[in-house]
């Protein structure tokens, strides 16, 4: 490791730590005696995915959080969210050991992923990967979602303002949905 000061190759570690994915080194170099920080992370073998078209090209995260980050835009998630889906979508395909991937199974592990975490990035990521012909398969997913809805998160607002939700008679009450 070159010293970023004085260029001399030699420093001695002072700290090391585990970080989130490697780990942080404190060094000292051995002539100027001036520190600096250097982060190692293991680089996985290559990955490779196979596109519908039989095309391979190399797994890029960056790719797969634009896609992520695009379907949870303006939604009221955490703002790591997208970040935490691709990290655990990278290492759970990093876990099978496989030198290649299909691209539909990683799209099918995003929609598993985001039908959990918001319905809405659900629908919007669905919308393109599966390339909807028309609304009728829109609304027959949609459809599908609204029978096992999953209750707004508290930061979210109401649609209707509390007094204009419809009211439902139950057992001669009136009980306010």
């Amino acid at each position: 490791m070159n010293c970023p000061f004085c260029g001399y190759d030699d420093s001695r570690v002072i700290d090391s730590r585990e970080v989130n994915d490697g780990v942080r080194r404190r060094r000292q170099c051995l002539r100027c005696g001036l520190r600096f920080t250097t982060y190692e992370r293991l680089q996985p073998a290559s990955l490779f995915v196979i596109k519908k078209d039989g095309r391979r090209e190399e797994f890029r995260r960056e790719k797969l959080l634009t896609g992520i980050r695009k379907a949870c835009e303006k939604r009221p998630l955490p703002s790591n969210a997208a970040d935490n889906l691709a990290d655990e979508i990278e290492g759970e395909l990093y876990q099978t050991g496989k030198a290649e991937v299909a691209s539909a199974a990683i799209g099918d592990m995003v929609m598993a992923k985001l039908k959990k975490l918001d319905h809405i990035a659900y629908i919007r990521f669905a919308s393109v990967y599966r390339e909807f012909a028309d609304i009728t398969t829109l609304k027959e997913e949609v459809d599908s979602l609204a029978g096992h809805a999953i209750a707004p998160s508290a930061d979210q607002l109401p649609l209707l303002p509390r007094e204009e939700l419809p009211i439902q008679i139950t057992n001669r009450r009136r009980v306010r949905r």
